[in-house]
C-alpha cells in the first residue's frame, strides 16, 4: 500500500479515459477551465506504453511548466489500454504527473480515495496480431497482466490506516452499468473467452467493493471510467459514477462544497 498526500490542493476532480491524449488533458484542466490547486486523477486508460519510455519524459517537460503555473497534479490509474509496469514500478512518477500502483491511496481535500487499476481489452485479439507483427522492445499495444486483481491483504492494511470514502477504477463492479453486453458479442466470436473475462473483471471489483464494504470503510462515491459513456447510478449507499472519454467531475473542494 503507498499514500500519497496533497495537502496544498483545494479541489479533486476525476476525469474519464484519455487513450494519449495528454497535451488535450492538461490544456483542458489548466487553460480552458482554468481549474487551479487541483489534482486531476485520471481513470486509466491514459496510454502509457504505446510509445517508448523517453517520449512520456518529453512529454513532461513539455507540460510542467503550465501545471507548475495552475498549481496541478494529475494522478494516473491504470487501464487495459497501459503497460502495468508503468504502474507498478512507478515509471512515471514527477511531483505534478505521476502514475500510481493497485491499492494506492490519494489522501487530498480531507478524502481518502483508493485507486485499483485494470480491465479487459475487448480488442486483445487484434492487438495481439498487431504487436506480433512487429519487434519492438520498448513499445507495445497489449499487456496480457492488464486485469483488475482483488488483493484482499491489502485492503486489509489499508482498514488499519484510513477508511475509504471514495474510489477510483477503471472497470466497475457487476451491479453498475453497462449491465448488458451487446457490445462484446461481435468481439467474443472471434474470442471465445472474452465473456468469461469480463464477467470474471466485474466479479473482482464486486470483491473489491464487498471488502471495503466488510472492513468498515463508507465508500460514498465510486468513479470509473472503461466504457466510453456516462452514467450515474446508486447502489446500496455509494454513488457510483460512470466517466465518458475525457469526462471531468469534481469530487470535493477544500470548503467541502461537492459537485452532484
Amino acid at each position: 500500500m503507498k499514500i500519497f498526500e496533497y495537502n496544498e490542493a483545494k479541489q479533486v476532480v476525476v476525469c474519464g479515459d484519455i487513450h494519449g491524449a495528454f497535451e488535450t488533458l492538461v490544456y483542458r484542466t489548466s487553460v480552458q477551465y482554468a481549474m487551479t490547486d487541483t489534482v486531476i486523477i485520471v481513470a486509466g486508460d491514459c496510454g502509457f506504453g504505446f510509445e517508448r519510455p523517453n517520449h512520456y519524459i518529453n512529454l513532461y517537460n513539455g507540460l510542467a511548466g503550465r501545471l507548475k503555473k495552475a498549481n496541478n497534479w494529475i494522478v494516473f490509474v491504470r487501464g487495459n489500454h497501459d503497460d502495468p509496469s508503468y504502474f507498478q514500478e512507478e515509471k512515471i512518477c514527477y511531483g505534478r504527473f505521476r502514475c500510481v500502483p493497485d491499492y494506492s491511496v490519494i489522501q487530498v481535500c480531507g478524502l481518502d480515495i483508493l485507486c485499483v487499476g485494470g480491465g479487459v481489452s475487448i480488442d486483445r485479439l487484434a492487438r495481439q496480431r498487431e504487436d506480433a507483427r512487429y519487434i519492438r522492445k520498448e513499445t507495445a499495444s497489449y499487456w496480457a497482466d492488464e486485469m483488475p486483481v482483488f488483493d484482499e491483504d491489502k485492503i486489509k492494511e489499508i482498514s488499519d490506516y484510513c477508511l475509504i470514502d471514495t474510489v477510483v477504477t477503471h472497470t466497475a463492479p457487476s451491479f453498475c452499468p453497462l449491465l448488458d453486453k451487446n457490445g462484446l458479442r461481435s468481439w467474443a466470436a472471434y474470442d471465445p473467452q472474452l465473456l468469461v473475462d469480463c464477467d470474471m473483471e466485474r466479479i473482482t471489483m464486486d470483491r473489491i467493493y464487498q471488502t471495503l464494504k466488510k472492513n468498515g470503510h463508507p465508500v460514498n462515491k465510486w468513479y470509473y471510467g472503461h466504457f466510453h459513456q456516462k452514467w450515474t447510478w446508486k447502489y446500496e449507499d455509494t454513488d457510483f459514477k460512470m466517466l465518458d472519454i475525457m469526462e471531468f467531475s469534481a469530487v470535493r473542494t477544500i470548503n467541502f462544497e461537492e459537485d452532484d
